[in-house]
């Protein structure tokens, strides 16, 4: 083109200083619009979906929107950076930043933010998230304009404590102590034990508490307590006399003589009890009584109201159940006690 075009400059401007000025003027102002036309490009301008050609001479992208009027803010993002060099027909998409706002660590933080969810947005304005902490909306939400985020720390700790373990009380009966009256046999000693604790806190604040394990350090010692268990009869003279048990029996009264036992002096066995022992009335100590063995077995301690201390060591053919025959030294001592109900106490 630029030939022809000097072909027809030459057959009309041949001629003199003049027209060679005119010639050479027209050819740089050619030169200038083949330049000017091979140097302008067309772009397409893509701002949040929204598709726009423009043309321009600029060499980069920030040049060709600035001159075309396109700002881009610090927070808006590009497809292309904004340094490199135009190409014709090529495509540059602008997502416009928006305000958002952020709720973490007791401040309210508002953001411009042209990421496409919050998982991102928080990545590029540094935003440590913990694996613990919650977010609010989803962390794959979109970013959009106004939109509240809140981010809540969760924090986790486990402690170990060491506390007591109560030890048990245990009573036991002890016949060898009255009743009444207690005896500590053994002290009781706490015991330790550790306890692991779970604590959850959200945002500085304890929110739960869980109690993860227990384990026993040091067993404890039980307390034992003997509880008096021993039965105390005390007769209007003020002796103490235990006991194991107390019978309500028919008591009667009998001698060695042959009316009681059948036998008369002379005889080996007078006075002579179904143990072997003689016959015998000791006041203030053990006295001959006359039992049913299967009610109180030949040998036991007794001692009976209004009689004293006796040992069970006769039996008769009449003295059945809940009977006592109690030995004295003459038929009008017998008499005398005649018939009557009494307790029986067996002694310890």
């Amino acid at each position: 083109m630029v030939e022809k075009l000097k072909g027809y400059l030459k057959k009309y401007f041949s001629n003199g200083p003049k027209a060679m000025y005119i010639y050479l003027t027209l050819i740089v102002l050619i030169v200038c619009v083949v330049l000017i036309s091979s140097a302008r490009k067309t772009i397409t301008v893509s701002i949040d979906g929204k598709d726009k050609k423009i043309m321009t001479l600029s060499s980069t992208y920030r040049s060709a929107l600035s001159n075309n009027g396109i700002t881009v803010g610090p927070k808006d993002k590009t497809t292309v950076s904004l340094d490199n060099k135009v190409e014709n027909d090529s495509k540059i998409s602008i997502k416009r930043a928006v305000n958002v706002q952020v709720a973490v660590d007791g401040k309210k933080l508002d953001i411009k933010s042209a990421e496409d969810n919050i998982e991102k947005m928080l990545q590029a304005e540094k935003i440590t998230i913990h694996q613990s902490d919650k977010i609010y909306p989803k962390k794959d939400s979109t970013v959009k304009e106004g939109l509240m985020i809140v981010v809540t720390r969760v924090e986790t700790k486990d402690i170990k404590e060491v506390k007591p373990l109560d030890y048990n009380t245990v009573v036991k009966k002890d016949e060898d102590i009255e009743q009444g009256n207690n005896k500590v046999v053994q002290e009781g000693k706490a015991g330790e034990k550790e306890t692991l604790t779970r604590v959850v806190y959200e945002n500085g604040k304890e929110i739960s508490r869980k109690v993860i394990s227990e384990t026993v350090k040091k067993q404890p010692v039980q307390k034992i307590i003997a509880m008096g268990a021993l039965n105390v009869y005390t007769p209007s003279r003020g002796t103490r006399i235990p006991y194991t048990t107390a019978m309500r029996m028919r008591a009667t009264g009998y001698t060695s003589d042959y009316e009681s036992t059948g036998k008369s002096p002379g005889d080996p066995y007078f006075g002579i009890t179904a143990t072997g022992t003689v016959a015998k009335r000791s006041v203030g100590s053990y006295s001959s009584v006359a039992v049913d063995p299967r009610v109180i077995p030949l040998g036991t301690k007794l001692y009976i109201e209004g009689y004293g201390y006796a040992i069970a060591e006769d039996t008769g053919g009449a003295i059945k159940g809940d009977r006592v025959d109690l030995f004295f030294d003459s038929n009008s001592e017998a008499n005398n006690w005649g018939v009557r109900w009494v307790n029986v106490y067996l002694v310890k």
